[in-house]
C-alpha cells in the first residue's frame, strides 16, 4: 500500500509545470495511472457446468455429422436391375427389338443422311400410322417407301397426283360388269384399297373428288365401294410433297399424317459419301433387302401388344399436357394440336417404347414428338427445346427441398417443446422420421438415376431403337451440363436430409436450438419462409 502511494506521489512530483496547469490533463493522467496500477480486469465468472454443456453440444453435433457422412457413403450408387415378371412376354419383346434394329440396318443400306427418315418410316408402320415427307425433289422420298414395301413383302401401290388426277387413278376404274347390273362399284385390285404399303407423291394436289374417300381410307382403313364399306389392309402410306398445303380443305388430310418430316438435301460431308456410293454403282439398281426380319403380321400386331404392356407414367402425361398448352397458348404463332393427335401421341410413344424393349414410356421418348407435333417448318425445334428443358428442369428437386424445409422446421419446434405431452411428442417424432426416410429414399433413387444417366452417356436414348447417333449427341450436349448441376444439388440436399434423419435418431440428447446450430442456413430459410433451389 505504501509503495502504491509513493509511486503516485513520485509521478506527481515529476510532472512538468506546464502539465499541471490543465485540469483535464491532470485528471486523465491520474485516471490512467490508477488503472495501470490496478492491472487488467478479472475474467467473467462462468456458470457452473457451462463448459461441460457446451462441450456436450459440440460433441453431439460432431457425432450427428459423422453418422450422416457414413450413411451417405453407404448409399447405393448403381441402379439395381429387376427381372421381368412375365419372362415369355419379355423374351418376345426382346426378339422384336432385335428385329427392329436389324430392319433399320437393312433399310439404311447405301443411304446417306437418311437415318432419321428410315426410323420414322419404320416406326410409323409399327404404329399403323402414316408418314409425310416434305422436301425438294430428288431427296429419296419415294425410294424410302419402296424399301419399306420390299422389307415387308406386302403389296405396294405408288402414284403421282396432279391437279387433274381423277379418283380412278387411286381407287380403280368402275366395273363395267357392275354397271350392266346397275351396281356402281370399282375394280380395286392392284389399286390403293388393296395395298399394304403405298406411296402417293404430291399428295396435296388431291382434289375434292379424291379427298373424301382418301380421308376415310387413311383414318378408318375403310373404303366405300358402291353401297358396301370394305376394310382395307393398308399398313402405312408415305405421302410426299414439295410444299406445305395451302388451302384449308387440305387441313384434314394434313392432320391424317401423324409423323411429319422435312427432308433436306445432303450436307457437303454427306455429298462426299454419296459420291463414293455412286462411283461404286451402289445407287443404281433395284433394292433387294438382305433379310426380311419383320413380317406383316408382326407389324400389324405391334400396336395392340404395346398398348397392353407399356405403362405411361404421370410424369410423361404431365409433360404432354404442358407441352400442348405451351404450343397452343404460349407460342407465336400458336401451334394447334387436335384432340385426336394428342391421343395418338400416347399410343405412338407406347409403340416406340415397346419396340425398344421397355415396359414404360420414358421422358426421353417424348423427344420423338418433334416429328409429331407441329404444323409449320420450325415448329419441331420448339417441341424439341421444350422437351429438353422439361427433362433437365427436374421439378421434383424443388418439391423435395420444400418438403425437407417443412420437416426441418417442425423438427426444431418439436425438440423445443419440452413441456409437450410425451405421447404427442413421440408421435410427432415418429412422423418426422418417416418423412425423412421417404425423402432419403426418393433422393437416393434420383441420385442413382442421374449418375447412371451421366456415367452411361444417356443410356435410355442409346437403348432406344429410334435415336440415331447424331440425335443422341445433339440431345446430350444440351442435357449433360444441366443434369450435372442437378446431381450436385441432389447430393447436397440428400446430405442435409441425412443430417436431420440422424439427429432425429438421437433427439433425446438434443436440446432446444441444437438443430438450428446443426443447419444454420436452413434455420434462417425456415424463419423467412423461403426455400432456395
Amino acid at each position: 500500500s505504501t509503495m502504491r502511494v509513493q509511486g503516485v506521489s513520485s509521478a506527481r512530483s515529476s510532472t512538468p509545470a506546464v502539465g499541471r496547469r490543465g485540469g483535464c490533463f491532470r485528471s486523465s493522467h491520474r485516471a490512467h495511472t490508477v488503472v495501470a496500477a490496478r492491472g487488467p480486469a478479472p475474467p467473467r465468472a462462468r456458470k457452473a457446468g457451462e463448459d461441460t454443456a457446451s462441450l456436450v453440444d459440440v460433441e453431439w453435433i460432431a457425432n450427428v455429422k459423422a453418422a450422416a457422412e457414413t450413411a451417405f457413403a453407404t448409399l447405393p450408387s448403381l441402379a439395381s436391375s429387376s427381372a421381368s415378371a412375365d419372362a415369355p412376354a419379355a423374351a418376345e419383346q426382346a426378339a422384336l427389338t432385335s428385329k427392329v434394329r436389324e430392319a433399320t440396318q437393312v433399310l439404311e443400306a447405301n443411304l446417306v443422311e437418311r437415318e432419321t427418315e428410315v426410323r420414322l418410316m419404320l416406326l410409323a408402320a409399327l404404329c399403323g400410322e402414316h408418314l409425310l415427307l416434305l422436301g425438294p425433289p430428288g431427296t429419296a422420298k419415294s425410294l424410302l417407301a419402296r424399301r419399306l414395301s420390299s422389307l415387308t413383302g406386302g403389296s405396294y401401290f405408288e402414284r403421282l397426283l396432279t391437279r387433274f388426277s381423277v379418283p380412278e387413278e387411286l381407287f380403280g376404274p368402275l366395273s363395267l360388269a357392275g354397271l350392266e347390273r346397275g351396281v356402281y362399284v370399282r375394280e380395286v385390285e392392284g389399286y390403293l384399297p388393296t395395298a399394304e404399303v403405298a406411296f402417293v407423291d404430291e399428295i396435296f394436289k388431291a382434289n375434292s373428288a379424291i379427298l373424301n374417300a382418301l380421308l376415310t381410307l387413311l383414318n378408318e382403313r375403310l373404303f366405300d365401294n358402291g353401297s358396301a364399306r370394305e376394310k382395307v389392309p393398308l399398313l402405312c402410306l408415305v405421302g410426299a410433297s414439295n410444299e406445305m398445303p395451302e388451302s384449308e380443305e387440305l387441313d384434314a388430310l394434313y392432320d391424317r399424317f401423324l409423323l411429319r418430316r422435312h427432308v433436306r438435301q445432303l450436307t457437303p460431308a454427306g455429298l462426299r459419301s454419296f459420291s463414293t456410293l455412286a462411283m461404286n454403282g451402289s445407287t443404281l439398281g433395284e433394292f433387294v433387302p438382305s433379310s426380311n426380319p419383320l413380317t406383316l403380321e408382326e407389324f400389324a400386331a405391334c400396336r395392340d401388344k404395346a398398348v397392353a404392356s407399356v405403362r405411361v407414367p404421370d410424369s410423361v402425361i404431365d409433360l404432354l399436357c404442358d407441352l400442348r398448352e405451351f404450343l397452343q397458348d404460349k407460342c407465336e404463332p400458336p401451334v394447334y394440336v387436335s384432340d385426336r393427335r394428342f391421343g395418338r401421341c400416347i399410343t405412338f410413344l407406347q409403340v416406340a417404347a415397346y419396340a425398344s424393349g421397355a415396359d414404360e414410356v420414358s421422358e426421353y421418348d417424348c423427344l420423338l414428338l418433334e416429328h409429331v407435333l407441329g404444323n409449320r417448318q420450325g415448329d419441331e425445334e420448339k417441341v424439341a427445346q421444350y422437351v429438353l428443358e422439361s427433362i433437365s428442369a427436374d421439378p421434383g428437386l424443388m418439391k423435395a427441398e420444400l418438403s425437407f424445409l417443412g420437416s426441418f422446421g417442425r423438427a426444431c419446434m418439436t425438440v423445443a417443446e419440452e413441456a409437450t405431452d410425451g405421447a404427442k411428442r413421440a408421435e410427432n417424432l415418429e412422423e418426422l422420421r418417416a418423412e425423412t426416410a421417404a425423402l432419403v429414399d426418393a433422393l437416393s433413387k434420383r441420385r442413382v438415376a442421374l449418375k447412371a444417366t451421366l456415367d452411361g452417356e444417356f443410356p435410355s436414348m442409346r437403348a432406344s431403337a429410334w435415336f440415331s447417333a447424331t440425335a443422341i449427341a445433339s440431345a446430350s450436349q444440351v442435357l449433360a451440363p444441366a443434369m450435372q448441376e442437378n446431381l450436385t444439388k441432389v447430393e447436397m440436399l440428400l446430405q442435409e436430409v441425412l443430417l436431420l434423419a440422424e439427429a432425429l435418431k438421437t433427439e433425446s440428447d438434443a436440446k432446444p436450438g441444437l438443430l438450428e446450430k446443426l443447419m444454420p442456413r436452413r434455420a434462417k430459410q425456415y424463419a423467412k419462409g423461403v426455400a432456395t433451389p
